[in-house]
């Protein structure tokens, strides 16, 4: 189990209620038993000055500090020092400290920095220290969330143009189902509205299509002839010429998010390739270059860090929650967790459902229960992470067979009803 502390462990207990401009502190020293209040300005000269005058002022002792924050540039500053012990606190956990004791709500900066300190004082037991990964893997962990966000942009950049294509040049959207493609984003730019295209010669077209990879004939002049018969929905200039200026402009930044995405892509397949690690993750079904670096990042390197698999399944909020009260008991998702962590297991779950004999009858045998998809997928993610755990705790890549074998010998009714099938 990770290293449980008391508050007799540090000098002193500090809470920091972080803003952008200013950071609201408050000191409470061991010795003194006295609560010090003090406001640092964010940039980074203030917040290394003031870490040098604790440690002048705790020398060879450490210095407990809580924060509503796992991550972020005032995390990333004070990571560095020594000294400094980071204990982040769920905001939620403050916000319903100072409801209980302040009735009218009221949010005060100094005063959520002595809720902290008072945490650390009082539960510091059930708090979990900031342990820091290795830089490379805190590295990969920020790209391939970046690259999730990325993607996300993309969806929502993809659906504006669509939309707007729609609005007078709705054929576009018929010819290519892909949006996020060099071929779709290169034709816009070139042809732009209905009556560009069609004033385009037919080799010219077959010349486009074949410089973009299209090499079926068939394709292509069922395009050409879609593009030749198609009628204008509208050929009113105050309705094309506004929206075409639109989906010029939009299809610029699709063209430099598809190319930050690449970058990311080759960034995160050198990084992940480097981990030592990276041969377990990469032997899990359908994690492929997308999911193996995040599944490596959710786990990390330190093998300490989690000492069971429930422990894993509770902090990524796989595991739900039971509660009770009185005679009744029910159980609800865990609200509380990295959401990352969580969309990181459950998209590369339903992905393994392609890719693993198991998991497919897994999903067909719930499905039969009238188990609703999300309901299985996240029950699939359950039962995964307990074999990742496995895996990475004994440094071994992941065999599908042993694993059938193993249910063999348990005589799981699941591998029966897969083999009936």
């Amino acid at each position: 189990m990770m290293k449980v502390f008391s508050p007799q462990d540090f000098a002193a207990l500090i809470g920091i209620d972080w803003a952008d401009k200013k950071h609201d502190i408050c000191e409470y020293s061991s010795t003194s038993q006295h609560y010090d209040l003090s406001v640092i300005s964010s940039k980074p000269e203030a917040i290394h000055g003031w870490a040098n005058d604790l440690k002048k002022r705790y020398p060879h002792q450490r210095i407990a500090v809580g924060c509503e924050l796992k991550k972020g540039p005032l995390i990333y500053a004070l990571s560095k020092y020594d000294h400094l012990t980071l204990f982040p606190i769920n905001p939620a956990s403050v916000a319903k400290y100072r409801k209980t004791f302040t009735h009218s709500g009221a949010k005060d900066d100094p005063t959520d920095a002595k809720i902290q300190t008072e945490i650390l004082q009082k539960h510091m037991h059930k708090l979990r220290m900031l342990e820091p990964e290795s830089p490379a893997v805190r590295a990969l962990a920020q790209l391939v969330e970046n690259r999730r966000k990325l993607v996300q942009d993309r969806v929502r950049l993809t659906n504006r143009i669509t939309a707007t294509l729609k609005n007078y040049y709705p054929q576009a959207v018929e010819w290519f189902k892909e949006k996020h493609t060099t071929l779709f984003i290169d034709f816009i730019q070139k042809w732009p509205d209905l009556d560009a295209v069609q004033r385009a010669r037919e080799n010219t077209l077959v010349a486009f299509f074949h410089a973009h990879h299209v090499r079926y004939n068939d394709i292509i002049e069922k395009r050409i002839n879609a593009i030749k018969t198609a009628h204008p929905l509208t050929r009113d200039p105050g309705v094309i010429e506004p929206n075409q200026l639109l989906v010029k402009g939009l299809v610029r930044q699709l063209k430099t998010l598809m190319e930050t995405i690449a970058d990311h892509d080759q960034e995160i397949k050198q990084r992940h390739k480097d981990c030592t690690d990276h041969l377990i993750f990469d032997s899990f079904p359908g994690a492929g270059p997308v999911y193996a670096p995040r599944l490596l990042t959710a786990f990390g390197e330190n093998r300490k860090r989690y000492e069971s698999a429930g422990e894993i399944l509770r902090y990524s909020g796989i595991a739900p929650v039971l509660e009770r009260s009185g005679n009744k008991s029910w159980t609800h998702w865990r609200y509380s967790c990295p959401t990352f962590m969580r969309q990181s297991f459950v998209e590369w779950a339903g992905e393994t459902v392609r890719y693993s004999f198991w998991a497919k009858a897994y999903y067909e045998q719930q499905k039969e229960k009238g188990k609703p998809h999300q309901t299985i997928i996240r029950c699939l993610a359950f039962k995964w992470i307990r074999i990742i755990y496995r895996c990475w705790k004994t440094k071994k890549t992941y065999d599908e067979s042993t694993y059938l074998n193993a249910l063999k010998k348990r005589h799981s009714p699941l591998l029966a009803y897969a083999i009936s099938r």
